[in-house]
Protein backbone atom coordinates (compact mmCIF):
# COMPACT_ATOMS: atom_id res chain seq x y z
CA UNK A 1 0.00 0.00 0.00
CA UNK A 2 1.68 3.18 -0.85
CA UNK A 3 1.67 6.60 1.42
CA UNK A 4 -0.96 8.11 -0.60
CA UNK A 5 -3.82 5.05 -0.18
CA UNK A 6 -2.52 5.05 3.92
CA UNK A 7 -3.42 8.63 4.37
CA UNK A 8 -6.65 8.82 2.50
CA UNK A 9 -7.86 5.37 4.29
CA UNK A 10 -8.67 3.69 0.86
CA UNK A 11 -7.83 0.10 0.61
CA UNK A 12 -6.10 -1.31 -2.23
CA UNK A 13 -8.71 -4.11 -2.77
CA UNK A 14 -6.14 -6.20 -5.32
CA UNK A 15 -7.91 -5.76 -8.61
CA UNK A 16 -5.50 -3.80 -11.46
CA UNK A 17 -7.02 -1.01 -13.29
CA UNK A 18 -10.42 -0.30 -11.23
CA UNK A 19 -10.14 2.92 -9.42
CA UNK A 20 -11.24 4.13 -5.58
CA UNK A 21 -14.27 6.13 -5.51
CA UNK A 22 -13.69 9.70 -4.75
CA UNK A 23 -16.86 9.75 -1.61
CA UNK A 24 -15.14 8.46 1.52
CA UNK A 25 -17.77 6.10 3.83
CA UNK A 26 -17.28 4.82 7.38
CA UNK A 27 -19.43 1.28 6.73
CA UNK A 28 -17.85 -1.21 7.76
CA UNK A 29 -19.08 -4.21 4.71
CA UNK A 30 -17.30 -1.37 1.93
CA UNK A 31 -14.36 -2.67 0.16
CA UNK A 32 -12.54 0.23 -0.30
CA UNK A 33 -12.80 1.89 3.19
CA UNK A 34 -13.90 -0.88 5.49
CA UNK A 35 -12.70 -4.58 6.04
CA UNK A 36 -14.85 -6.59 3.13
CA UNK A 37 -12.69 -9.07 1.17
CA UNK A 38 -13.06 -9.71 -2.61
CA UNK A 39 -12.88 -13.25 -3.75
CA UNK A 40 -14.53 -15.63 -6.58
CA UNK A 41 -15.51 -13.91 -9.65
CA UNK A 42 -16.08 -10.49 -11.22
CA UNK A 43 -18.95 -9.66 -13.45
CA UNK A 44 -20.40 -6.55 -15.14
CA UNK A 45 -24.00 -5.98 -15.29
CA UNK A 46 -26.94 -3.33 -15.44
CA UNK A 47 -28.73 -1.79 -12.52
CA UNK A 48 -32.28 -2.81 -12.68
CA UNK A 49 -33.68 -2.28 -9.15
CA UNK A 50 -32.86 0.06 -6.54
CA UNK A 51 -35.34 0.52 -4.16
CA UNK A 52 -33.47 -1.14 -0.73
CA UNK A 53 -31.32 0.71 1.55
CA UNK A 54 -27.92 -0.60 0.87
CA UNK A 55 -28.40 -3.37 -2.16
CA UNK A 56 -29.37 -3.30 -5.91
CA UNK A 57 -30.68 -5.87 -8.42
CA UNK A 58 -28.04 -6.37 -11.19
CA UNK A 59 -28.88 -7.95 -14.47
CA UNK A 60 -26.04 -10.34 -15.89
CA UNK A 61 -26.01 -11.78 -19.09
CA UNK A 62 -23.79 -14.38 -20.50
CA UNK A 63 -23.72 -16.19 -23.98
CA UNK A 64 -23.89 -20.45 -22.97
CA UNK A 65 -22.70 -22.75 -25.69
CA UNK A 66 -25.65 -25.77 -26.42
CA UNK A 67 -23.40 -28.40 -27.62
CA UNK A 68 -26.62 -30.49 -29.22
CA UNK A 69 -27.05 -27.41 -31.72
CA UNK A 70 -23.41 -26.00 -31.57
CA UNK A 71 -24.57 -22.93 -30.82
CA UNK A 72 -24.32 -20.35 -28.21
CA UNK A 73 -27.60 -18.95 -26.47
CA UNK A 74 -28.11 -15.96 -24.42
CA UNK A 75 -29.16 -16.04 -21.05
CA UNK A 76 -29.04 -13.75 -18.16
CA UNK A 77 -29.64 -13.58 -14.20
CA UNK A 78 -30.66 -11.03 -11.37
CA UNK A 79 -27.93 -10.83 -8.91
CA UNK A 80 -28.56 -9.27 -5.79
CA UNK A 81 -25.77 -7.14 -4.68
CA UNK A 82 -24.58 -4.89 -1.33
CA UNK A 83 -24.00 -1.23 -2.69
CA UNK A 84 -21.12 1.08 -0.79
CA UNK A 85 -22.55 4.48 0.61
CA UNK A 86 -19.55 6.02 -1.18
CA UNK A 87 -20.29 4.58 -4.97
CA UNK A 88 -23.35 6.19 -6.72
CA UNK A 89 -25.87 4.13 -8.21
CA UNK A 90 -28.92 4.75 -9.95
CA UNK A 91 -31.32 2.14 -11.92
CA UNK A 92 -29.95 1.63 -15.81
CA UNK A 93 -25.55 2.48 -14.80
CA UNK A 94 -23.28 -0.49 -16.00
CA UNK A 95 -21.58 -1.80 -12.92
CA UNK A 96 -18.81 -3.95 -12.07
CA UNK A 97 -19.45 -6.02 -9.29
CA UNK A 98 -16.83 -8.94 -7.18
CA UNK A 99 -18.19 -11.83 -5.20
CA UNK A 100 -17.45 -11.72 -1.49
CA UNK A 101 -18.54 -13.45 1.45
CA UNK A 102 -22.22 -14.11 1.97
CA UNK A 103 -23.79 -10.95 3.60
CA UNK A 104 -27.39 -11.65 3.28
CA UNK A 105 -29.62 -14.37 2.84
CA UNK A 106 -29.70 -13.39 -1.01
CA UNK A 107 -26.61 -11.00 -1.35
CA UNK A 108 -22.96 -11.97 -1.77
CA UNK A 109 -22.09 -9.99 -4.46
CA UNK A 110 -20.78 -5.85 -3.70
CA UNK A 111 -20.27 -2.87 -6.31
CA UNK A 112 -16.87 -1.71 -7.15
CA UNK A 113 -16.86 0.56 -9.77
CA UNK A 114 -19.65 2.14 -11.91
CA UNK A 115 -18.28 1.75 -15.49
CA UNK A 116 -20.99 3.85 -17.13
CA UNK A 117 -23.74 6.18 -15.99
CA UNK A 118 -26.93 5.87 -17.67
CA UNK A 119 -27.38 8.08 -20.60
CA UNK A 120 -29.43 11.08 -20.37
CA UNK A 121 -28.12 11.94 -16.53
Amino acid sequence: MSSSQRSSGVRNIGIPGVKPPEKMCSDPTCPWHGHLKIRGILLEGVVVKRRAQKTAIVLHEYLHYVSKYMRYERRRRKIHVRVPPCIDVEEGDKVLIAETRPLAKTVAFVVISVLEKKRGS
